[in-house]
């Protein structure tokens, strides 16, 4: 029988003794959820360098991670901080919406067209939402993080990403019932 995998909280002991394997496996595990995150909260172009930017200062600040929280939420905060400092770099750049998705084949060209227009419309409705609001949205909706997870990532309180996420959804349901 393999040895199961390893947990995070092994890894992260394992990269702390100089095991660079360690790293790359908590890079390969969690380097997609980030990536999704961030590209969801508009980061553009700038995707795949504030992923790197994200692990970089993560594996440069690990022996701060005291395990409270899940490695993934502690990256996804260090990542949305990432984000907040390129923004504040960058101020003139406009947030950029969700990147298009595909849509799947309809046999109903008018089903297929309907469901377009609607996925086009809440794409450019979550990219005007507030920050919070789209940032809890999306770690809630995107990520399936609890709220717990999203007020630590965020630095907020639990109500407050509950209401954030319920402004969000109300606002969403708005458009989707248009």
């Amino acid at each position: 029988m393999p040895d199961p995998a390893p947990s995070d909280a092994e890894l992260i002991e394992a990269w702390r003794r100089g095991d660079e394997a360690a790293a790359a496996e908590l890079v390969r595990r969690h380097a997609r959820a980030v990536a999704r995150y961030l590209s969801a909260s508009g980061a553009g172009d700038e995707v795949e360098d504030l992923v790197q930017e994200t692990f970089y200062r993560a594996f440069r600040k690990i022996d701060g991670f005291r395990g409270g929280a899940r490695f993934r939420t502690w990256v996804m905060a260090i990542g949305s901080n990432a984000l907040k400092d390129l923004r504040r770099r960058y101020r003139r750049r406009p947030v950029v919406a969700l990147e298009d998705r595909e849509i799947p084949d309809s046999t109903d060209p008018y089903a297929e067209a309907v469901t377009h227009e609607l996925a086009q419309r809440l794409q450019a409705e979550i990219a005007e939402l507030p920050r919070m609001q789209r940032d809890v949205f999306l770690l809630r909706a995107q990520q399936g993080l609890e709220y717990e997870e999203i007020a630590t990532t965020l630095g907020t309180t639990v109500g407050a990403a509950r209401v954030h996420y319920h402004h969000a959804v109300q606002r969403l349901k708005r458009v989707a019932e248009s």
